[in-house]
């Protein structure tokens, strides 16, 4: 996945961007009481409550009792609330609403980008649309093109897409145009508008209707007033629930400082001293989840890698494993920091520190959701000071240490030190199969390297019969 290219000075004063957007402001008051109230009070029709009602949404969230009657009105929207608050919801209800008054096909386009944010919000889509009928298409990369064209061919009312796939289908498919289109939604909108989706944003915006509603919701938005124009917002209502950069309130966070050299030792320690919980441990590379994942396999922990470079059935698979509770670990990069909705994650370990401290807020956001607690631990090596200490500075609070006994965590360096070894062989293995077969079959036939276990029981047969061979560090 592309890194978020936005300098972390954007995340500082927007006192000069004021007076350049006419923004009518809704702030709404930190309020720790019940989420109160009825969807019906808020406009929404009752095929609509009762479909709220199957999805055992009682009340609506703080974002979605802003959000919607704003949106009933036809206003456009800048939503910014914390993550795991009920965005999805506060942007699909008016969508469906307005589709039932006017029903016509390629009526709203969601933007977001990452593949896996995309299905999950077609499954809310299809879950609140489902007694009206509601069609929807996922429109990303990584899936056969002319399959995605048949399905554009049926003319859905709800296309969810990744930028560069949609525009593919754009310039490609015939007959396929959003010329007609009501609804322009950007979810994670800071991440869309910034320039690693830049030409892909503007193709789109060049052939959508200027005559439309536009929704940008994300849990940190930018304050780049040029980024939001960009969007063609009319006179937008800023809904806030959040007045600064925020991490739930249930969500227990702490910093552990170690050598980096020790980061697995401790990360294995952690695993088993919190053993019975389900984890996200983020990495920072492709290379580096598949390394973790073989690591934690060779002492026996069920993990499973996600990342940019595996094709999208692995990476479907692999969440379905870690959803099912069948793998208790997810080890991923920043491909799964924004908008995944687990609700079962009860750890979210930051084993390599993000390189922007918002990013830090989202894979927080993946433990803690829709009132549950969680915890959320990050390793800082003596070379991640200063991106800590912005994260502190973002959040506003400095965490506490989470407390480990050295003496027990050193008793497994061992032991990890031999996975470790197993797992440089695994990994070079696996480079040599892609290298040989990798033309043929794409890059990332190995990915999910579930497999690799049969490797695994040959090189232990290898080192029993010749003990005296050279160790490779």
């Amino acid at each position: 996945m592309t890194e978020d290219k936005e300098k972390s000075g954007s995340e500082k004063s927007d006192s000069e961007d004021q007076g350049s957007h006419e923004e009518q402001q809704v702030e709404i008051k930190e309020n720790h009481e019940e989420d109160t109230g009825t969807f019906q009070e808020l406009g929404v029709v009752d095929v609509l409550c009762e479909a709220c009602a199957e999805l055992k949404w009682k009340h609506p969230s703080k974002i979605q009792k802003e959000a919607i009657p704003v949106a009933l009105q036809g206003k456009d929207i800048i939503g910014l609330a914390e993550t795991g608050s009920g965005k999805t919801g506060a942007f699909a209800l008016p969508i469906l609403q307005a589709l039932l008054e006017n029903p016509q096909r390629y009526f709203a386009l969601i933007l977001t980008p990452t593949r896996e944010l995309a299905f999950q919000i077609s499954e809310q889509f299809e879950a609140l649309g489902a007694s009206i009928g509601v069609k929807c298409a996922v429109i990303v990369g990584g899936m056969d093109m002319v399959a995605q064209a048949l399905i554009l061919s049926k003319k859905p009312h709800i296309i969810i897409a990744t930028p560069g796939r949609l525009v593919d289908h754009l310039e490609n498919t015939k007959g396929f145009n959003l010329k007609a289109l009501k609804y322009l939604v950007m979810d994670e909108a800071d991440r869309i508008l910034n320039m690693d989706f830049e030409v892909e944003v503007d193709k789109i915006l060049r052939v959508i209707p200027r005559e439309r509603r536009t929704y940008l919701f994300s849990a940190t938005m930018t304050k780049k007033v040029q980024k939001l124009q960009r969007a063609s917002l009319q006179d937008p209502v800023k809904v806030e629930v959040s007045t600064k950069y925020q991490t739930v309130e249930k969500l227990q966070q702490y910093y552990i400082f170690i050598p980096v050299k020790f980061k697995d030792v401790y990360l294995v320690h952690i695993l088993n001293e919190l053993a019975g919980n389900s984890f996200i441990v983020f990495v920072s590379t492709c290379a580096g989840a598949l390394r973790v994942a073989l690591l934690l396999r060779a002492l026996g922990v069920g993990a499973v890698p996600l990342h940019g470079q595996m094709s999208q059935q692995k990476r479907l698979a692999a969440l379905n494993k870690f959803k099912s509770k069948a793998r208790s670990v997810l080890i991923c990069t920043d491909v799964a920091s924004r908008g995944l909705d687990i609700p079962h994650v009860d750890v979210v370990v930051n084993l390599d520190i993000p390189l922007h401290s918002k990013d830090y807020i989202h894979r927080v956001g993946r433990t803690a959701r829709a009132g549950r607690a969680g915890k959320a631990i990050t390793f800082v090596s003596q070379y991640d000071v200063e991106l800590y200490q912005r994260i502190e500075q973002l959040i506003g609070k400095q965490l506490p240490l989470y407390k480990t006994d050295e003496n027990e965590v050193m008793v497994l360096q061992e032991r990890v030190a031999e996975a470790q070894r197993l797992t440089k062989i695994e990994m070079k293995e696996l480079e040599d199969k892609k290298g040989s077969r990798g033309k043929k079959r794409g890059a990332d036939s190995d990915d999910d390297t579930e497999e690799a276990v049969g490797v695994r029981r040959r090189i232990k047969g290898k080192n029993k019969n010749k003990h005296g061979g050279k160790r490779k560090r």
